[in-house]
Protein backbone atom coordinates (compact mmCIF):
# COMPACT_ATOMS: atom_id res chain seq x y z
CA UNK A 1 0.00 0.00 0.00
CA UNK A 2 1.21 3.40 -0.25
CA UNK A 3 -1.23 6.04 1.13
CA UNK A 4 0.21 9.07 0.49
CA UNK A 5 -0.96 8.33 -3.16
CA UNK A 6 -4.03 6.19 -3.00
CA UNK A 7 -6.86 5.46 -0.93
CA UNK A 8 -6.81 1.88 0.47
CA UNK A 9 -10.16 0.06 -0.10
CA UNK A 10 -11.28 -3.14 1.26
CA UNK A 11 -14.32 -4.22 -0.65
CA UNK A 12 -16.51 -7.42 0.54
CA UNK A 13 -18.18 -9.28 -2.76
CA UNK A 14 -20.84 -11.32 -1.19
CA UNK A 15 -21.68 -13.08 -4.92
CA UNK A 16 -24.92 -14.73 -4.48
CA UNK A 17 -25.21 -14.55 -1.10
CA UNK A 18 -27.63 -13.81 1.98
CA UNK A 19 -31.39 -12.36 1.93
CA UNK A 20 -31.90 -8.96 2.88
CA UNK A 21 -33.27 -10.33 6.69
CA UNK A 22 -29.64 -12.04 6.80
CA UNK A 23 -28.02 -8.25 5.00
CA UNK A 24 -29.24 -6.55 8.44
CA UNK A 25 -28.02 -8.99 10.63
CA UNK A 26 -24.75 -9.36 9.18
CA UNK A 27 -24.52 -5.38 9.68
CA UNK A 28 -25.93 -5.93 13.39
CA UNK A 29 -22.99 -8.01 14.28
CA UNK A 30 -20.45 -6.25 12.25
CA UNK A 31 -21.53 -2.44 14.08
CA UNK A 32 -19.87 -3.44 17.72
CA UNK A 33 -16.47 -4.76 16.46
CA UNK A 34 -15.59 -2.53 13.08
CA UNK A 35 -12.57 -0.17 13.99
CA UNK A 36 -12.38 3.38 13.32
CA UNK A 37 -11.26 3.92 9.34
CA UNK A 38 -7.68 4.77 10.15
CA UNK A 39 -6.70 4.44 6.00
CA UNK A 40 -9.27 2.06 4.35
CA UNK A 41 -12.45 2.61 2.75
CA UNK A 42 -14.85 0.01 3.99
CA UNK A 43 -16.95 -1.20 0.73
CA UNK A 44 -19.77 -4.35 1.08
CA UNK A 45 -20.86 -5.26 -2.62
CA UNK A 46 -24.48 -6.96 -2.27
CA UNK A 47 -27.04 -8.59 -4.31
CA UNK A 48 -29.29 -5.98 -6.35
CA UNK A 49 -32.62 -7.38 -3.90
CA UNK A 50 -30.50 -6.42 -1.10
CA UNK A 51 -29.20 -3.55 -1.64
CA UNK A 52 -32.29 -0.81 -0.02
CA UNK A 53 -31.58 -3.14 2.98
CA UNK A 54 -28.10 -2.73 3.08
CA UNK A 55 -28.44 1.62 2.03
CA UNK A 56 -30.10 1.63 5.67
CA UNK A 57 -28.21 -0.74 7.52
CA UNK A 58 -24.79 0.60 7.03
CA UNK A 59 -25.97 3.86 6.66
CA UNK A 60 -24.08 5.33 10.07
CA UNK A 61 -21.07 2.70 9.97
CA UNK A 62 -18.72 4.83 7.57
CA UNK A 63 -19.40 1.64 4.89
CA UNK A 64 -20.21 2.59 1.61
CA UNK A 65 -22.50 -0.19 -0.55
CA UNK A 66 -21.70 -1.35 -3.94
CA UNK A 67 -23.48 -3.12 -6.38
CA UNK A 68 -22.10 -6.62 -8.01
CA UNK A 69 -22.87 -5.77 -11.68
CA UNK A 70 -24.90 -3.47 -13.89
CA UNK A 71 -26.15 -3.10 -17.86
CA UNK A 72 -24.58 -0.99 -20.06
CA UNK A 73 -27.37 0.41 -21.67
CA UNK A 74 -29.47 3.26 -19.98
CA UNK A 75 -33.23 1.98 -20.12
CA UNK A 76 -35.32 -0.14 -22.49
CA UNK A 77 -36.10 -3.56 -23.01
CA UNK A 78 -33.77 -5.34 -21.51
CA UNK A 79 -35.55 -7.57 -18.96
CA UNK A 80 -33.94 -8.62 -15.22
CA UNK A 81 -31.13 -6.08 -16.18
CA UNK A 82 -30.42 -3.31 -14.02
CA UNK A 83 -29.07 0.26 -14.91
CA UNK A 84 -26.30 2.57 -13.82
CA UNK A 85 -28.60 5.35 -12.98
CA UNK A 86 -30.74 2.91 -11.24
CA UNK A 87 -27.96 1.91 -9.41
CA UNK A 88 -26.99 5.85 -8.48
CA UNK A 89 -30.79 6.33 -7.30
CA UNK A 90 -30.29 4.01 -4.80
CA UNK A 91 -27.33 5.60 -3.48
CA UNK A 92 -24.74 2.76 -4.45
CA UNK A 93 -21.21 3.98 -4.68
CA UNK A 94 -18.84 1.05 -6.12
CA UNK A 95 -19.76 -1.48 -8.98
CA UNK A 96 -18.16 -4.54 -9.83
CA UNK A 97 -17.59 -5.30 -13.69
CA UNK A 98 -16.21 -8.07 -15.33
CA UNK A 99 -15.53 -10.44 -12.28
CA UNK A 100 -14.26 -13.95 -14.00
CA UNK A 101 -17.60 -15.29 -12.87
CA UNK A 102 -19.66 -13.08 -15.00
CA UNK A 103 -17.54 -13.62 -17.98
CA UNK A 104 -17.56 -17.75 -17.24
CA UNK A 105 -20.98 -18.04 -17.04
CA UNK A 106 -22.90 -15.07 -18.63
CA UNK A 107 -20.79 -14.20 -21.43
CA UNK A 108 -18.87 -11.28 -20.16
CA UNK A 109 -16.62 -10.47 -22.69
CA UNK A 110 -13.83 -7.21 -22.62
CA UNK A 111 -16.15 -5.47 -24.90
CA UNK A 112 -19.06 -5.30 -22.26
CA UNK A 113 -16.65 -4.73 -19.56
CA UNK A 114 -15.81 -1.63 -21.81
CA UNK A 115 -19.22 -0.44 -22.08
CA UNK A 116 -20.05 -0.70 -18.30
CA UNK A 117 -17.34 1.00 -17.17
CA UNK A 118 -18.10 3.86 -19.16
CA UNK A 119 -21.75 2.83 -18.06
CA UNK A 120 -20.91 3.88 -14.40
CA UNK A 121 -18.59 6.30 -14.80
CA UNK A 122 -21.17 8.35 -16.86
CA UNK A 123 -23.39 7.40 -13.66
CA UNK A 124 -21.06 8.61 -11.24
CA UNK A 125 -20.43 5.45 -9.79
CA UNK A 126 -16.65 4.32 -9.35
CA UNK A 127 -16.19 1.11 -11.41
CA UNK A 128 -14.32 -2.01 -9.54
CA UNK A 129 -12.65 -3.82 -13.08
CA UNK A 130 -12.02 -7.11 -12.36
CA UNK A 131 -8.96 -9.09 -14.14
CA UNK A 132 -7.56 -11.76 -13.87
CA UNK A 133 -5.63 -15.04 -15.79
CA UNK A 134 -6.65 -18.87 -15.99
CA UNK A 135 -4.45 -21.76 -14.15
CA UNK A 136 -3.82 -22.87 -18.19
CA UNK A 137 -2.71 -19.13 -19.17
CA UNK A 138 -0.88 -18.48 -15.68
CA UNK A 139 1.71 -21.76 -17.06
CA UNK A 140 1.95 -20.71 -20.28
CA UNK A 141 3.76 -17.83 -19.05
CA UNK A 142 1.47 -15.13 -20.89
CA UNK A 143 -0.27 -14.06 -17.47
CA UNK A 144 1.38 -10.64 -17.58
CA UNK A 145 0.40 -9.48 -21.82
CA UNK A 146 -2.89 -10.86 -20.92
CA UNK A 147 -3.88 -8.94 -18.23
CA UNK A 148 -2.57 -5.98 -19.58
CA UNK A 149 -4.79 -6.53 -22.59
CA UNK A 150 -7.49 -6.60 -20.48
CA UNK A 151 -6.72 -3.70 -18.39
CA UNK A 152 -6.24 -1.45 -22.20
CA UNK A 153 -9.60 -2.93 -23.23
CA UNK A 154 -11.32 -1.76 -20.08
CA UNK A 155 -10.09 1.78 -20.03
CA UNK A 156 -10.59 2.26 -23.98
CA UNK A 157 -12.29 5.50 -24.81
CA UNK A 158 -11.85 6.31 -20.81
CA UNK A 159 -10.43 10.38 -20.23
CA UNK A 160 -7.98 10.72 -17.39
CA UNK A 161 -9.84 12.86 -15.56
CA UNK A 162 -12.10 10.11 -15.38
CA UNK A 163 -9.94 6.80 -14.91
CA UNK A 164 -9.58 8.16 -11.41
CA UNK A 165 -12.50 7.05 -10.21
CA UNK A 166 -11.95 3.16 -11.53
CA UNK A 167 -10.26 0.76 -9.37
CA UNK A 168 -8.63 -2.31 -10.29
CA UNK A 169 -8.94 -5.55 -8.51
CA UNK A 170 -6.39 -8.53 -9.85
CA UNK A 171 -8.57 -11.72 -9.45
CA UNK A 172 -6.03 -14.77 -10.57
CA UNK A 173 -9.19 -17.06 -11.80
CA UNK A 174 -7.62 -20.21 -10.03
CA UNK A 175 -7.67 -18.07 -6.75
CA UNK A 176 -11.04 -17.65 -6.88
CA UNK A 177 -13.25 -19.54 -4.25
CA UNK A 178 -10.54 -22.43 -4.16
CA UNK A 179 -8.72 -21.56 -1.32
CA UNK A 180 -5.41 -21.35 -3.48
CA UNK A 181 -4.00 -17.50 -3.17
CA UNK A 182 -1.23 -16.00 -5.17
CA UNK A 183 1.95 -15.47 -3.30
CA UNK A 184 2.71 -11.98 -2.25
CA UNK A 185 5.52 -11.95 -4.73
CA UNK A 186 3.24 -13.28 -7.76
CA UNK A 187 0.36 -10.59 -6.77
CA UNK A 188 2.94 -8.50 -6.39
CA UNK A 189 4.40 -8.59 -9.67
CA UNK A 190 0.66 -7.98 -11.49
CA UNK A 191 -0.34 -5.33 -9.56
CA UNK A 192 2.44 -3.88 -10.37
CA UNK A 193 2.54 -4.60 -13.94
CA UNK A 194 -1.05 -2.79 -13.65
CA UNK A 195 0.44 -0.03 -12.78
CA UNK A 196 2.96 0.47 -15.32
CA UNK A 197 -0.04 -0.48 -18.03
CA UNK A 198 -1.74 2.55 -16.66
CA UNK A 199 1.06 4.62 -16.48
CA UNK A 200 1.74 3.83 -20.14
CA UNK A 201 -1.94 4.55 -20.80
CA UNK A 202 -1.83 8.04 -18.89
CA UNK A 203 1.30 8.93 -17.35
CA UNK A 204 3.11 8.67 -13.48
CA UNK A 205 0.52 10.88 -11.70
CA UNK A 206 -2.35 9.14 -12.94
CA UNK A 207 -1.42 5.71 -12.36
CA UNK A 208 0.21 6.42 -8.74
CA UNK A 209 -3.60 7.56 -7.76
CA UNK A 210 -5.39 4.26 -8.89
CA UNK A 211 -6.33 1.84 -6.05
CA UNK A 212 -4.90 -1.81 -7.41
CA UNK A 213 -7.20 -4.17 -5.03
CA UNK A 214 -5.79 -8.37 -4.44
CA UNK A 215 -8.84 -10.63 -4.70
CA UNK A 216 -8.63 -14.50 -4.78
CA UNK A 217 -8.90 -15.67 -1.33
CA UNK A 218 -7.65 -13.34 0.26
CA UNK A 219 -8.09 -14.16 4.31
CA UNK A 220 -7.32 -12.96 7.70
CA UNK A 221 -4.30 -15.12 7.76
CA UNK A 222 -2.47 -13.92 4.44
CA UNK A 223 -4.13 -9.94 4.25
CA UNK A 224 -1.04 -8.65 6.18
CA UNK A 225 1.44 -10.12 4.11
CA UNK A 226 -0.59 -9.37 0.71
CA UNK A 227 -1.41 -5.78 1.55
CA UNK A 228 2.16 -4.88 2.45
CA UNK A 229 3.13 -5.00 -0.84
CA UNK A 230 3.58 -1.89 -2.30
CA UNK A 231 0.90 -1.78 -5.36
CA UNK A 232 -1.74 -3.97 -3.44
CA UNK A 233 -3.72 -1.04 -2.57
CA UNK A 234 -6.87 -3.38 -0.62
CA UNK A 235 -8.57 -6.33 -1.42
CA UNK A 236 -12.00 -8.04 -3.41
CA UNK A 237 -12.96 -10.27 -0.36
CA UNK A 238 -15.55 -13.05 -1.23
CA UNK A 239 -16.52 -16.06 1.29
CA UNK A 240 -14.32 -14.20 4.28
CA UNK A 241 -16.76 -10.89 3.62
CA UNK A 242 -19.37 -12.89 4.50
CA UNK A 243 -18.39 -13.50 8.28
CA UNK A 244 -18.15 -10.30 10.34
CA UNK A 245 -15.52 -11.32 11.99
CA UNK A 246 -13.53 -12.43 9.73
CA UNK A 247 -14.23 -9.09 7.42
CA UNK A 248 -13.22 -7.06 10.31
CA UNK A 249 -9.70 -9.16 10.75
CA UNK A 250 -8.81 -7.96 6.70
CA UNK A 251 -10.13 -4.43 7.39
CA UNK A 252 -7.77 -4.31 10.62
CA UNK A 253 -4.35 -5.56 8.61
CA UNK A 254 -5.39 -2.85 5.76
CA UNK A 255 -5.07 -0.11 8.65
CA UNK A 256 -2.34 -1.06 10.31
CA UNK A 257 0.86 1.32 10.13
Amino acid sequence: MNRRYRKTIIAGNWKMNKTASETKKFAEDLKPILPRAKWCEVVVCVPFVNIPTAMKAFKDMRVAVGAENLYFEPNGAYTGEVSAEMLKDLGVKYVIIGHSERRQYFGETDITVNKKVHAALEAGLHPIICVGESLEQRDMGVTLELIALQVKSALAGVAAEKVRKCVIAYEPIWAIGTGRTATAEQAAEVCTAIRATIRNLYGARVARSITIQYGGSMNPKNAAELLAQPDVDGGLIGGAALKPDQFVEIINAANQE
